[in-house]
Order: C-alpha cells, then structure tokens, then sequence
C-alpha cells in the first residue's frame, strides 16, 4: 500500500483532519489513522477498506464517519437486505454525533446516508457536494458523490463534480492522483476521449493504485476501437487492478470486451471462467458483468453452454427486487439467457409496478425507461419506439460501455421485426458514444436477413 500523507494537526473549530481532508470529532491518532487507511482503500477499489474502518471502530466505536462508510458501503450494494443493514449503520452513526459536537463534515455524510438508504441517490449527493463547497480536499465525500451520481445515471452532475474539484484544489492535494481519476471517468462518459486518456494516464502516473483511473483509460480505449492498445493497457496495469476487491471482475470484463471485438470467443471464454465470473456472487455488479459479457456472446452466435444457469438462478431469487433497475435489467437478461420466461416476466411486472407506485429515484427510473426496456427485452421484439427507450437509457445508471448491451438488444429488436428506419436510428445513437464495431456490421446483416425472400435463413436471436 502506498504511504499515507504525514498526520495532521487539529484546526480548531473543525475537528481532527485525517490524512485525506475529512475532519472528525475524535482526536484519537489511531482511529484517525485507519480511517484514512480506508479512505484509500475505497478509492483504490481494495479490499482492505473493511479491516481498516473494524480498527477505526475499535480505537474508536463513537467515530461516526466510520459508521456512515460501512452504511454506504451496504448502499452501494443495491440489495434489499444490504438497505436494512445500511439503516442499522446509519443509527449507529447518528448514535456517535449525539455523542460529542460533531464537525461539519461528519453531520454532512450522515445526513447524506440518511437520503441513500431512502433511495434518493441524488439528493445524497448533492449533500455531499454543497460540503464539498467548503471543503474541497475531502477525498471521500468526493468518490462517494461520484459513484452515487455514477448509480443515477446523472452525467451531468458527475461533470460539475469533479471539474469544480480539479479547480478548487491543487496537486500537492492528498489523493490528487484519485481525484484525477474520477475526473478521466467523467470526461471519458462525456465524450472528450483524448482529454480522458491524457488525465486517466496521469492519474495512474501520480497515484499506481488508481484502478478506477486506469479503468477510464480502459474505456476510452473502447470507444475508440482500440482493442489491441486496450488489451496492452490492462495487461500492463495488473499489478495495480489485480489486487483490487471484486472491481477486479470488471477490469477484466473489459479486457474480455476487447478480445470479444477481436474475434478470440475462446480466449473470452477463458477470462469468464478465470477472471469474470471465478466465483458465483450475487454482488449486483459481479453479476451484471457476467449477464451481459455472456449475452454479447450469444449475439455472436457463440455457445455459452450451461454457464446461464447460475445467473438465473440468482435472478430468480430476485426477481421481485427492484431497488436498482439497473441491476433488475441484468437479472432480466440472466433470465431470458436461460429460457425462464415465467420468472423472466414476473420480473418485468416488478419493475412495472415499481414505476407507477415507488416514491424512490429509481422508481423515476422504472417509469422514465426501465418497464419500457423491460418489455422489449421480455417481448424479444421493439416497434418504432425503440431508439426513443436507447435514447433515455442513461438514466439507468452505470457507464456507457455497461449500457451497451442494453442498446444491442434494443437494435436486435428492431431489426428482428424488419423495422430498417428503428435499427439504423438506434445504431446511430449508440455511434454517437463509439467507433462502428464488429456488432454493427452483423446488425446490419441481421436486416438484411429480415428483408430476404421467404425460405431465407432467419435474423439471429
């Protein structure tokens, strides 16, 4: 692990500063100490942020941000009972400010977790971001408000974010080199690919164990149809993601992405079973990058034999849970992938029900486009609203590169039905983010087909 900035100095009237800007109530050098620790942990995707904030809470059991993290930490996570466990961190938190005159940065995160455990993601992070006003350098409110902006789809905010940062602080700012690579991710989701590679390589330059800068770096690669220079990349960078926790599993997604567009289907398949998917989690994000590296697969034709099955059967357990569309729309894939169209249709009425009658952010999600998607993806088939559903996709949450499954299917779709104006309009869309790939030349293949004289072969799945 990389040293951490020299311990400093209390300022009066706003607590002990830990070495990455957060001040707190406690004056305890050991408590401050590891929660700096896992401070780093977070940003640098590792696994040791846990063990960190237990001997925080140990030196500690009254530091209220270490309980708010462990909070967040269940948030993030977007499972029913993870949001139950969240509250119980959430009461300790507010527990231990009662406890002694909290700082304003304390007060902040658990205000901030009180709003993600009642779903409003957004309204979390723009908390986050008004402290941020007054204190620039806190490292964590700063990776905490992008990755709840990350899970909102909220682009926009991710880019006032961290261009107001990277002005309001200066490079000798502990954790610069992290906030670098927050900010290569958002130039990356906005378009500016070779401003986001120059800053994602200097953030990995300043801080090796930047695997979300690194992972930037990754997906511009991507965009831009560099599959060869994104495979050098990724293998050139091991070190630093292959000590990450499970984000190790989405690094190498990436990496199989690559080898995908270069046409190596069993070198893909290798990475699944090695890399992607070495063990059979229910993390949302674990399974999200299995769902749709297997579905990718499938619409080139490759047989993925039976490695469905344990997704579905994951999903099916959850195939009333819609706490995050953007994980419901996985499960919903995992279940189309084996065939289940009872759970597959069950799953789709949930995120239904959940658009008309939720009062969270994601119940705006499931009503904006998520019952829309969700009936395409059951139905196999789309109309002439299909490139409007790809068009309000990045409300879902999650990256382009994560969405694009989600615009392949909308494309097969159309093109399934014959619909030539839907799959070129849907293509374009998804042109605007990235260079034309091998996919785009068998979608139209694919409507070609659908134009053939009867008895010609059919359209792919």
């Amino acid at each position: 692990m990389n040293a951490l900035p020299p311990f400093r100095s209390p300022r009066s009237a706003h607590g002990e500063r830990d070495a990455y800007g957060f001040s707190h109530a406690t004056a305890d050098e050991t408590a401050l100490t590891a929660f700096a620790e896992a401070v780093w942990a977070v940003c640098a995707h590792r696994p040791e942020a846990g063990p960190a904030l237990g001997r925080a809470l140990a030196a500690d059991p009254q530091m209220a941000a270490a309980h708010a993290l462990r909070g967040f930490a269940s948030v993030v996570l977007a499972r029913s009972e993870c949001m139950a466990a969240a509250r119980g961190h959430l009461a300790a938190a507010r527990t231990a400010l009662a406890e002694r005159p909290p700082t304003m940065d304390e007060i902040t995160l658990v205000e901030a977790l009180g709003l993600a455990v009642d779903g409003h993601l957004a309204a979390a992070a723009d908390r986050l971001d008004v402290r941020l006003g007054a204190a620039p350098d806190a490292l964590l409110l700063i990776k905490l408000s992008q990755a709840l902006r990350f899970m909102r789809g909220d682009l926009p905010g991710m880019a006032r974010l961290t261009t107001a940062t990277i002005a309001r602080i200066s490079d000798r700012t502990p954790g610069y080199g992290f906030v670098l690579g927050c900010h290569a991710f958002t130039l990356e989701e906005s378009g500016d690919y070779g401003l986001a590679e120059r800053v994602g390589r200097a953030a990995v330059e300043r801080e090796p164990h930047d695997a979300w800068g690194l992972h930037a770096v990754a997906h511009v690669y991507e965009m831009t149809g560099r599959s060869a220079a994104g495979i050098d990349w990724l293998e050139a960078t091991r070190g630093a993601w292959g000590g990450c926790n499970n984000f190790a599993f989405h690094v190498a997604w990436h990496l199989a992405l690559f080898h995908l567009e270069a046409g190596d289907t069993e070198r893909v398949l290798a990475l699944y079973d090695a890399e992607v998917r070495p063990q059979p989690t229910d993390d949302f994000r674990d399974v999200a990058n299995a769902v749709s590296l297997l579905w990718r697969l499938g619409q080139h034709g490759v047989d993925v034999g039976a490695r469905w099955e344990e997704l579905a059967e994951i999903a099916r357990r959850r195939r009333t849970e819609t706490t995050l569309i953007f994980a419901s729309l996985h499960n919903l894939l995992a279940l189309k992938g084996s065939g289940d169209e009872t759970a597959a249709s069950e799953l789709a009425e949930a995120i239904g029900r959940h658009g008309l009658f939720g009062t969270d952010d994601q119940a705006s999600v499931a009503g904006s486009v998520g019952a829309d998607l969700a009936r395409v993806i059951v139905d196999g088939a789309g109309g002439a609203a299909v490139p409007d559903i790809a068009r309000r996709l990045p409300a879902i949450g999650g990256s382009h590169a994560q969405r694009d499954v989600f615009v392949r299917t909308l494309a097969v779709a159309a093109a399934s039905g014959g619909d030539a104006e839907a799959t070129m309009r849907v293509s374009a869309i998804r042109c605007e983010q990235r260079r034309a790939d091998r996919f785009e030349a068998s979608l139209r293949a694919a409507l070609d087909r659908t134009r053939a004289p009867a008895g010609a072969a059919a359209a792919p799945v």
